[in-house]
């Protein structure tokens, strides 16, 4: 069957009408209600419920303007009584809680402080700072001291972390101690051991660890940070000059990559084998990752020849993977830098384009700052909820809920002792407080909504900007002024309801993702094969499902920025257009994609590899300007993390560019002939090849052979 073709088109449309207005109706509905939900939370929420610790009474620890304002930590009578540090942290633990100035700092003991106070009367002016306020009876008994809960039964030296007093726990030569003693007495004379103390602060010593790891990592960023900067800079001048330079050597600097990477991840190979085979001869180095366990100093790993093993495999199985790709795809590379080349082409008119990102990370930021700060003013929405807390296991009104204000006009503690009204956290039972978890999911929804709506209106303003590059006759005469600026007034002021409309269906489909996780980390300690099995099932078809959306949406943006048509028109024949040039895109566009994330890598690389030099003291010249720091793969990883995100920012203009010119390219094969009255629109080595695809078509060729040339 001859190739048809349609003698309207005339290129992408500029006179347009408003696309899916119901959606965009909506859209604006659901932001003015957003607004409002923030509104709400604003007005019954209270961060500091979230910020400061609350003590027994409800009151906020550290709170200026209150009797509180200079005890910002939170101390517990008998942190014995605690499970775990969630406990602590959720401030349900079953034990009288109070604002303190600072924490105790020795061992101390209410019946040591009353024999003590005899003699001295400063034990007791220490002592009692830890009592509740108002208490000054040094002399009232032990047991009536610990049934009114007036005093802690003792005090252990202590740190605050997390704005509460937790036991300062030190190992000394593989044994747990805390002020180097590993047991104790309490007011009662009996026995402690600082395991107990471990055992209800459980997993706190892990937490203290990766707390000194933290300091010791700001203490890094602190002393290098203009040396990241600097690393930062030299990738975002990389990357430019990149983009620009694949204009003129396109062939030259692709084949470049692609050997530098390879030669790189070799390199690396060779490194590693050269460090395990030194470690294979050092005694003590062939100890296990596992042996070991979690060590704060990560210079250990790097003693072990396990460690060297695990690279040399990783950088082995990319290296084969890289050589097979290309091996298979060596005929595709040649068409595809003839893509990138006229991707270049299209970037050095358009430069105004590489710096859009900058619009969509300012955006980005609007959006998860509104939804961080709601979701933060939701969860702080409740009241302050008190409970009855005992000692006494049988007590039938633990749990239950009471008011400080009348709790000791009730007849609880008679059948109680000891029972006493504490905060144990913040709620409600009013009809906001039982939704506030459905409004939080409707936060979620509406701001991953947003998310995807700002990234959705990059893509079509990038794509309308290259567009009206491709088909304009006379390149760049022809290019209209300002062509981001008049893309995104199209794209706001025509395609808000379409662009709305696909983001809304990734959004829906991210929400069951999320609910999924969530189930799923529920579900790990049950032993419920079948619901692991078909969480998991789930999970990988939602995230297909994702990805084919995302990949969807994507030409249907370009397809809208060319023809102005509504988003499940211009979807239908974005997705049409693709199944006709099938082989082209299951190859050829991932092939150019290949060749973008291998720039990617090899401008963090390179940029990791001179700050590794820089970091460690091994360039001579500047060896003296360098801080020496305590953990160096830190900003490393910054630096290199930092350098491909800039790398990706600029990429991502050219990916759009480049997956926009190949739409156009298929579009320009369908719609014209080449013929002096409809001629291709494109130029340059991509016009070599269709002069191909042309020669073979007018010796006889139907549609099946020009597109096996053109493949």
């Amino acid at each position: 069957e001859p190739r048809k073709f349609d003698p309207t088109f005339r290129g992408p449309v500029y006179n347009r009408g408003c696309t899916d207005v119901l959606c965009c109706v909506l859209f604006v509905i659901v932001i003015l209600g957003y607004i409002a939900l923030g509104t709400v939370a604003w007005i019954h929420g209270d961060p500091r419920k979230v910020i400061y610790p609350t003590d027994s009474t409800g009151q906020f620890c550290g709170q200026k303007g209150t009797p509180n304002a200079k005890k910002a930590i939170l101390f517990y009578f008998n942190i014995l009584k605690c499970a775990s540090p969630a406990v602590l942290i959720n401030l349900q633990c079953p034990t009288t809680q109070m604002c303190v100035s600072k924490c105790p700092d020795r061992f101390a003991t209410y019946t040591d402080m009353q024999l003590q106070y005899r003699f001295n009367k400063s034990h007791w002016d220490y002592y009692k700072q830890f009592c509740k306020p108002g208490f000054n009876n040094p002399k009232k008994s032990v047991a009536q001291v610990l049934r009114d809960e007036d005093c802690p039964s003792m005090i252990v030296p202590s740190r605050p972390f997390l704005q509460r007093c937790f036991p300062d726990f030190i190992t000394r030569n593989g044994t747990l101690t805390v002020a180097n003693k590993t047991a104790f007495k309490d007011a009662l004379d009996t026995a402690r051991s600082v395991t107990e103390l471990r055992d209800a602060a459980n997993g706190i010593t892990s937490i203290h660890e990766a707390k000194e790891v933290g300091m010791k990592i700001v203490e890094d960023y602190a002393s290098c940070w203009y040396w990241i900067v600097i690393g930062l800079v030299i990738a975002l001048v990389i990357s430019l000059i990149f983009i620009l330079l694949l204009r003129f050597t396109a062939g030259f600097l692709l084949w470049f990559i692609i050997i530098a990477v390879i030669l790189l991840v070799a390199y690396g190979i060779w490194h590693c084998y050269w460090e395990f085979t030194v470690l294979r001869q050092t005694p003590g180095a062939d100890v296990t990752i596992s042996d070991i366990g979690f060590q704060t100093d990560l210079h250990v790993y790097l003693q072990l020849s396990q460690t060297w093993l695990v690279f040399m495999v990783t950088l082995g199985l990319t290296e084969v993977s890289i050589v097979l790709i290309l091996i298979f795809l060596r005929k595709r590379v040649r068409i595809a830098i003839a893509l990138l080349r006229e991707g270049s082409r299209a970037i050095s008119y358009i430069m105004s384009a590489l710096f859009y990102p900058i619009i969509t990370f300012m955006l980005l930021a609007v959006c998860i700052a509104y939804w961080a700060m709601t979701a933060l003013f939701l969860a702080s929405s409740g009241d302050a909820v008190y409970k009855v807390t005992s000692v006494h296991l049988n007590c039938k009104y633990a749990n239950q809920t009471c008011s400080p204000e009348s709790f000791n006009r009730t007849n609880i503690t008679k059948q109680c002792p000891g029972a006493q009204c504490l905060f144990a956290f913040y709620g409600g039972e009013s009809l906001y407080h039982r939704y506030i978890f459905i409004l939080q999911l409707c936060n979620l929804l509406v701001f991953l909504w947003l998310v995807n709506f700002t990234i959705a209106l990059g893509q079509c303003t990038i794509a309308g900007a290259f567009a009206s590059y491709y088909w304009a006759r006379r390149k760049p005469a022809d290019i209209p002024p300002c062509p981001v600026f008049s893309s995104f007034s199209r794209a706001i002021r025509y395609h808000t309801g379409s662009l709305a409309f696909g983001s809304l269906i990734l959004a829906v489909v991210q929400l069951i993702r999320v609910i999924l996780e969530y189930l799923d980390n529920k579900l790990k300690g049950a032993h419920n094969v079948f619901a692991r099995f078909l969480l998991c099932c789930l999970k990988c078809c939602f995230w297909c499902l994702e990805r084919f959306i995302r990949f969807m949406n994507r030409n249907a943006y370009i397809m809208i920025a060319i023809y102005g048509k509504n988003f499940c028109t211009s979807a239908r024949e974005a997705f049409y257009l693709l199944m006709r040039n099938v082989v082209r895109v299951a190859v050829l566009d991932k092939v150019t994609d290949f060749l973008l994330f291998l720039g990617k890598l090899l401008i963090a690389g390179s940029v990791g590899v001179i700050a590794f030099l820089l970091l460690t003291r091994k360039i001579p010249i500047i060896q003296e300007e360098v801080p020496v720091l305590n953990y160096y793969c830190v900003p490393l990883l910054t630096v290199i993390l930092g350098s491909y995100l800039i790398a990706h920012s600029f990429f991502s203009v050219y990916a759009m560019c480049v997956d926009t010119l190949f739409l156009c390219f298929s579009l320009d094969l369908e719609k014209n002939d080449g013929s002096a009255a409809r001629p291709f629109y494109t130029t340059g080595s991509l016009r070599k090849i269709l002069r191909r695809t042309r020669g073979k078509t007018a010796h006889g060729g139907n549609k099946q052979t020009s597109s096996r040339c053109i493949r």
